[in-house]
């Protein structure tokens, strides 16, 4: 399986390029299957959820001109036959993740069998991720929380945390989880993000030092490519940074 791993999507012809040379084929002759699960825990989640499906999201991924579009609501699956569902997502040439939450995302991935159905994908499949779509592609991966998560999200560790933002120091909750593993690296999205006040330079060199992988802190101008064989390229218009355990 194939990798484009995004802080918000497809969102300048270097990552969309890099999209299309994983494909093998334009977009517009591709089949994609389109992920909301990560949107439903905020607030207004079933907006977002359509806003993201039509095309009209900040994170261009749904509206990109695919040849087919479906959706594929994890929560869900496990109340259906897998011969049902299963079919579908082995035709696909591309899986879009949205963004959301990781955690409530990686344990969907979990519960409904896709975590474990991925890596038996054909090698031509493309898994694009969008924030926490690409945060719940690796093993470990950091998010910070206002609330204490939900316990049923799988494996995690908590700890109180204090971050520093142009608005002063805010106290978070700081969580560790655990994603379905299809890379050997973790992804911090959204750096230095006027919009994600937490996802400062700084702040990501101390959660990165929390995760036993090279860590990859992206902008929204810059995606990680991931071909079959294993082989990572960093795509940019922007700025990212690596840091090593």
């Amino acid at each position: 399986m194939r990798l484009l791993l995004t802080s918000s999507g497809i969102t300048n012809a270097s990552i969309q390029d890099a999209l299309v040379d994983l494909l093998g084929k334009p977009i517009a002759e591709s089949n994609a299957l389109f992920i909301p699960t990560a949107l439903y825990p905020f607030p207004g989640g079933p907006g977002m959820a359509w806003r993201a499906l039509s095309g009209q999201s900040r994170s261009p991924l749904a509206g990109l001109g695919w040849k087919s579009l479906g959706i594929l609501e994890l929560s869900v699956l496990p109340s259906i036959e897998e011969a049902t569902w299963v079919p579908t997502v082995r035709d696909a040439d591309a899986l879009l993740f949205g963004g959301g939450d990781p955690l409530f995302l990686a344990n969907w991935m979990r519960r409904s069998g896709l975590t474990d159905l991925l890596p038996t994908l054909r090698s031509e499949a493309v898994y694009v991720g969008v924030s926490a779509g690409s945060i719940a592609a690796t093993s470990t991966f950091v998010e910070t929380y206002t609330e204490p998560p939900r316990g049923s999200d799988g494996p995690l560790k908590t700890e109180n945390t204090v971050f520093s933002s142009p608005e002063g120091d805010v106290d978070r909750i700081l969580v560790t989880g655990q994603g379905a593993g299809l890379v050997d690296f973790a992804v911090i999205p959204h750096l230095e993000h006027p919009h994600h006040l937490d996802a400062s330079l700084p702040n990501a060199e101390k959660w990165a030092a929390r995760i036993p992988a090279p860590t990859y802190a992206i902008d929204d101008d810059t995606a990680i490519k991931v071909t079959e064989d294993g082989t990572v390229d960093v795509v940019s218009e922007g700025r990212w940074k690596l840091f090593t355990p």
